[in-house]
């Protein structure tokens, strides 16, 4: 197989020109990281094509964590769980492996003491690994969806618009294009948020998000989208390395220029 950090690595997503996936990965060590935009029509396709082009890992990003783990050939159990992979291993006989990073990656950046209660905003795949690492830490979860019936296929309680919680974890889109109607978009308003004491959004951007930006304005406690990002690549590096993941060394590599 040679040495891991020589191989070619990537993020899957679409679009995927925000991500700062490349940056990570490349100043931890995996100088052969890139960006592959591919829309889902195409995805399949690509896939399966990768191992052969010598990849030995990709992360997958929005819309296609689901689908990804339709595409492997084996799975963890959390993946398999949560229904959704954000991370793909390509062995060298052309198989795929599939797992979820961003459940343990959300846990371990909010830190040792799970919340007593948690609202989940989203019913997508960064949602679904949410809501399962939540609830087996023994979180109290329900969720807010524009589209309710998507969200009771994640098997805890529907909320029709967003109440108190010890902690918000924003897993939509919304803020990654941002606008001042971020926060109607999300069933929030501004007053609203001191209703929780902790507010966790997995979208990333230069200057934050208007979500994260108001909720640090009003004093509570914010964990942002970078790291998030850092926390489930940092997994990702180890799982595909073997090697400890340089956490510093990656927020760095994320950091607004």
């Amino acid at each position: 197989m040679g040495d891991p950090l020589e191989r070619r690595y990537g993020v899957l997503g679409w679009p995927v020109g925000h991500s700062r996936s490349p940056a990570m990965m490349r100043a931890a060590g995996l100088e052969r990281y890139q960006r592959l935009p591919v829309a889902p029509d195409v995805l399949a396709d690509t896939v399966c094509a990768l191992g052969g082009a010598g990849f030995r890992g990709a992360n997958v990003t929005i819309p296609h964590k689901q689908a990804a783990l339709a595409l492997a050939d084996t799975a963890s159990d959390a993946a398999r769980e949560i229904g959704a992979a954000n991370t793909l291993t390509f062995a060298d006989d052309g198989s795929i492996a599939a797992e979820n990073t961003d459940a343990p990656g959300l846990l371990a950046a909010l830190g040792d003491t799970p919340p007593a209660t948690a609202l989940v905003l989203g019913a997508g795949g960064s949602a679904r690994a949410a809501v399962w690492a939540l609830t087996r830490a023994g979180t109290d979860v329900s969720v807010w969806n524009r589209t309710p019936q998507r969200a009771r296929a994640l098997g805890v309680r529907v909320v029709e618009r967003p109440g108190p919680a010890e902690l918000l974890v924003n897993c939509t889109s919304v803020g990654l294009e941002p606008s001042s109607t971020d926060l109607e978009q999300l069933a929030l308003d501004a007053d609203g948020l001191s209703a929780y004491r902790t507010v966790v959004d997995l979208v990333y951007r230069a200057g934050g998000t208007p979500l994260i930006a108001e909720a640090a304005r009003r004093g509570l406690h914010t964990v942002d989208g970078l790291e998030i990002l850092v926390r489930q690549g940092a997994l990702s590096f180890t799982l595909w390395t073997g090697l400890p993941a340089p956490l510093q060394t990656m927020r760095a590599g994320v950091a607004d220029p």
